[in-house]
């Protein structure tokens, strides 16, 4: 039997991915026949599908072979806001259209002039970026994306803006700007102030607006991110020069959920390899079957570039002129349960570093060949691609290959937190995260409103083996995962370190540091006992019979909870 085994997973998958009376073996059937080149391809892909080695996103499951008018871009960032009314709304009717085919979106504020800053021509004065947001906000919250869910979004802040303040403090209330996850773009020239404990340039359009103290706004961050879970850390400087693409295009925002660093109208395409399914009986990962299988699904996934529909034109010539995909990995927690390793451990740092190197080395090889097929992406620039701060990492027989035969995607790896797919692959750990608990209550937005369901760990449920869990772990453990396999990724790294009530907040914020020194492009950190809800809680012991797909919905309009 292929597909997700548990009831309430099947019946996500049916409700977010399949089409009407559409089972799992004909959902692949569908995806594989829309993402082949030919009939061994095919043959290839719906294998790797079907026992759920690879998980494609969302998106990509919902939309390939499928009647709707949608994306399989599961996210997208918009094109620049210009300090204008026009350029504002023109970009938030965009928002809404990309929302409403499906795609998440996030956005740059930092060209908005700040709060106070005079406008001559209406001898009036400006409301700043902030006050803008909350236009971007309510798009979002009226918008309901394809396949039931509500359109997510990242906003980004520069933190050289004279507004950093206030948008640091955004989202210190429960009820503002609920579909935003916010980050600021931090600079190097930051950075550097905080170390050396020196003052910081707030400015606009070259004009300084304010000298700061620029450990104090740190803290000021930092304090943020301890009682509120954000905003996040974007480190931008890093995000631009390690980027492939570097000569011909700059970074300002990233997805939703930081995993792509992507230009205006830029897309991201992700997909990630479920590990649990490389572990042999013996508890002996087989990297010969995990690298057999990245090629066809490199192969299958640029076919979505060409085959996918767009919510705007200006994305289309972005994503085919790039060819940009996100691989990335889910289930690592469970496969180290799996073959004996505890997370974070320097054997597991060691492990994670193997698992990186097969799946950028693998995909870059995959693509070269491709590229000898079919042709490089459009904007491929020889010269200019292989003197980027990630290709230099290469093997020097990979850089040999690119340099002679290019390359047919830009930007190949990527690591997405995977909640929904990991939760359809029968609960299996989320992306490069621990576990969060053997047993949680999670809660899922759908078109009748949020849902509760209550499952059990993957291999707590079908192995009965435990592993640490959030609650075991310190930091140091989550950081180190983070950083070892950052230099194989080249994208970005989604990740939460999940913090602990024991964990002081000068450790914690050492965690920031520590992030940009181990030259990660963004840290995020959630504090279990801090203010802001998380989407997991650990649930209450129960008995088996409990989680043959029991779920319980909780009421919008009588917030009481029914369980079906």
């Amino acid at each position: 039997m292929y597909g997700p085994q548990i009831p309430v997973c099947d019946e996500l998958h049916a409700n977010k991915y399949r089409l009407p009376n559409e089972n799992f073996e004909e959902s692949v059937n569908r995806n594989s026949a829309a993402m082949s080149d030919d009939d061994n391809h095919r043959a290839e892909i719906k294998d790797i599908f079907l026992n759920q080695r690879f998980l494609p996103a969302g998106r990509v499951q919902s939309a390939m072979g499928s009647p709707r008018n949608v994306t399989a871009y599961n996210c997208f960032v918009s094109g620049t806001i210009e300090d204008s009314m026009e350029s504002i709304m023109e970009r938030a009717t965009q928002a809404a259209e990309t929302m409403r085919r499906g795609g998440g979106i996030g956005y740059d504020f930092s060209l908005i002039r700040p709060r106070g800053d005079r406008i001559v021509s209406l001898d009036s004065s400006a409301s700043g970026p902030v006050s803008f947001m909350h236009i971007y906000d309510a798009v979002c919250r009226t918008i309901v994306s394809a396949g039931h869910r509500r359109g997510a979004m990242m906003g980004v802040v520069r933190v050289d803006h004279p507004d950093i303040e206030e948008f640091i403090r955004a989202k210190q209330n429960q009820d503002q700007l609920t579909n935003f996850n916010i980050s600021i773009g931090v600079t190097d020239e930051f950075m550097d102030c905080v170390i050396k404990e020196k003052q910081f340039s707030l400015r606009f359009n070259n004009k300084v607006y304010k000298e700061i103290d620029a450990l104090a706004l740190w803290d000021e961050i930092m304090r943020a991110n301890w009682e509120w879970a954000e905003p996040g850390v974007l480190f931008i400087d890093r995000i631009n020069s390690d980027n492939p693409l570097s000569y011909c295009e700059t970074i300002a925002a990233t997805n939703p959920c930081g995993e792509q660093p992507l230009p205006p109208y830029g897309a991201c395409l992700l997909g990630s390899f479920n590990l649990v399914k490389y572990v042999d009986e013996k508890g002996i990962f087989n990297f010969a079957m995990f690298k057999e299988d990245i090629p066809p699904v490199v192969r299958a996934m640029d076919n979505v570039v060409d085959r996918t529909n767009y919510p705007l034109p200006e994305q289309s010539v972005e994503a085919k002129n790039k060819r940009r995909m996100g691989l990335g990995i889910t289930g690592l927690a469970n496969c180290l349960t799996l073959i004996g390793l505890s997370y974070g451990s320097d054997k597991a740092v060691k492990f994670l570093r193997l698992i990186g190197k097969a799946l950028c080395y693998t995909a870059v090889e995959a693509s070269v060949n491709l590229a000898t097929e079919k042709g490089s992406f459009p904007l491929y620039d020889k010269d200019k691609y292989i003197e980027s701060g990630f290709i230099k990492r290469l093997p020097a027989d990979l850089i040999e290959k690119i340099s002679k035969c290019g390359i047919r995607n830009s930007h190949l790896t990527s690591i997405a937190p995977t909640g929904t797919i990991s939760f359809t692959a029968d609960n299996v750990s989320s992306g490069i995260e621990p576990v969060f608990a053997y047993e949680i209550d999670r809660t899922l937005i759908t078109e009748e409103g949020p849902v509760i369901v209550k499952l059990q760990d993957y291999v707590y449920k079908n192995y009965n083996r435990t592993a640490e869990t959030t609650e075991d772990l310190t930091v140091d453990d989550h950081i180190k995962m983070q950083i070892a396999i950052q230099p194989y990724i080249d994208s970005a790294v989604s990740k939460t370190i999940n913090v602990g009530e024991n964990v002081k907040f000068e450790e914690f914020k050492d965690v920031y540091i520590r992030g940009w020194r181990g030259k990660l492009k963004g840290v995020t950190t959630f504090r279990l006992s801090g203010k802001r809800y998380g989407i997991l809680n650990r649930s209450e012991p129960a008995t088996k019979e409990e989680y043959n797909g029991t779920a319980c919905f909780i009421d919008p309009n009588t917030g009481q909870k029914e369980c079906a």
